[in-house]
């Protein structure tokens, strides 16, 4: 049975939710699911604008012959290639043997990579190139490494409907709505597009900008990504989420205190932090188990607060391993401009401070304070006073003016 839903006059959603699946590509927890977009235009020639995965195929191919309603597809449009987005492109070809596919010279070769019967079909486009459709005219924008090289995002000149790709996308199931106004945005969903965005896209925020900056010379009015919800109103806003993010501002003065501990003394340590920072007036503070949570949501709130406090007990002279897989997706995906703290613990030969420090000098524009704790098994009134030390220096830098 179908499930679709108008975007704009000649257009319609026809893509799908599910919540059975539990990782996204495999490593990213999906706790409340997720969507995949793709969209019909029916104008004099009929386009698909992207496909599905196989995953929620049976429900995308429904909504697609509903909206078609015995028209013969003309085009399908292909602005990423990923599976998850791709998968369904040989089931379309089957379906509709006379289509013509539309991508770039990237797309088309990753097309016979993945074996898709694709061939004398294929019509390649470049930046700037443009198609009419009838009515509608749509111009191909290249979006290289956001997030793979292939990708493209592709606007209606027509109607002002930029169908973004991976760009403006968000985890979640979209549990019956469409529209971003529809949701509760901000409360219910900024968590999950930050954390999709940071994950997914992180690393590539140099190429985030050069796309923001093309958009930024068409009138946007629509933003009909491949996950998440769709862009009819505030596109300023979500838009100046993806700035903070692409440029790595944070988006809070705050601290995200990550702690790993074997027996619960460096936890202790990081819990006396964290209320001697409260008692000194930062109230915005996130406190994680580096053992316990998924690196998906650590980074997701890294890229979020403004100061980082990073409490590690020393294994095998060296850093906690979950601290250090935590550090090395921090360098993986590119975060810079922060402002951190250092707490080290060892019963008897404390290690990982320096080479946390040593971690975070090997990324841009981080500012590691000099108030470093080194915790002798346990906390005790010297390394208390120190931690103060420390709290007040993270205080004190929070009214600094950094030029992020």
């Amino acid at each position: 049975m179908h499930n679709v839903r108008k975007v704009v006059d000649d257009l319609y959603w026809v893509g799908a939710s599910e919540k059975r699946i539990a990782l996204f590509e495999n490593i990213h927890p999906l706790e409340n699911g997720v969507s995949y977009n793709a969209y019909v235009l029916l104008d004099e020639k009929t386009v698909l604008f992207d496909t599905a995965d196989w995953t929620v195929g049976r429900q995308f191919l429904e909504n697609v012959d509903y909206v078609l309603n015995g028209r013969p597809l003309d085009y399908v449009v292909i602005n990423h290639m990923e599976p998850d987005h791709a998968a369904s492109i040989e089931e379309i070809i089957l379906r509709h043997p006379d289509v013509k596919v539309v991508s770039t010279e990237k797309a088309f070769m990753m097309m016979h990579q993945f074996n898709f019967p694709v061939n004398d079909n294929f019509v390649q486009v470049k930046a700037g190139d443009s198609m009419s459709f009838g009515k509608h005219n749509v111009v191909f924008v290249d979006a290289p490494m956001v997030h793979w090289p292939e990708a493209m995002v592709t606007f209606d000149t027509t109607n002002g409907v930029l169908f973004s790709a991976d760009a403006f996308g968000s985890f979640k199931s979209l549990d019956g709505a469409r529209f971003a106004d529809e949701v509760d945005f901000k409360n219910d969903w900024l968590d999950e597009a930050r954390r999709y965005y940071t994950n997914i896209v992180g690393k590539y925020g140099p190429q985030v900008m050069e796309l923001l900056k093309k958009a930024g010379t068409i009138d946007i009015k629509v933003i009909c990504p491949l996950h998440g919800p769709i862009w009819r109103q505030d596109l300023g806003w979500i838009i100046d989420k993806y700035v903070h993010w692409a440029t790595y501002q944070p988006e809070e003065k705050g601290v995200l205190v990550v702690y790993a501990s074997m027996y619960g003394n460096t936890e202790a340590a990081a819990h006396i932090l964290a209320a001697k920072l409260v008692e000194k007036g930062m109230t915005n503070i996130k406190m994680y188990d580096v053992s316990k949570t998924h690196m998906s949501y650590l980074i997701s709130e890294v890229f979020k607060y403004s100061h980082l406090a990073l409490l590690s007990c020393t294994y095998n002279l060296g850093i906690f391993p979950p601290m250090e897989d935590f550090l090395r997706d921090m360098q993986r995906l590119n975060l810079q401009k922060r402002v951190c703290a250092v707490v080290e613990n060892g019963s008897w030969a404390p290690q990982a401070g320096s080479k946390m420090i040593e971690m975070l000098q090997d990324m841009k524009q981080m500012t590691v304070l000099n108030e470093q704790v080194s915790v002798l098994s346990s906390v005790n009134k010297m390394t208390e006073s120190e931690l103060d030390d420390l709290a007040e220096s993270i205080i004190e830098s929070m009214g600094q003016e950094y030029k992020y």
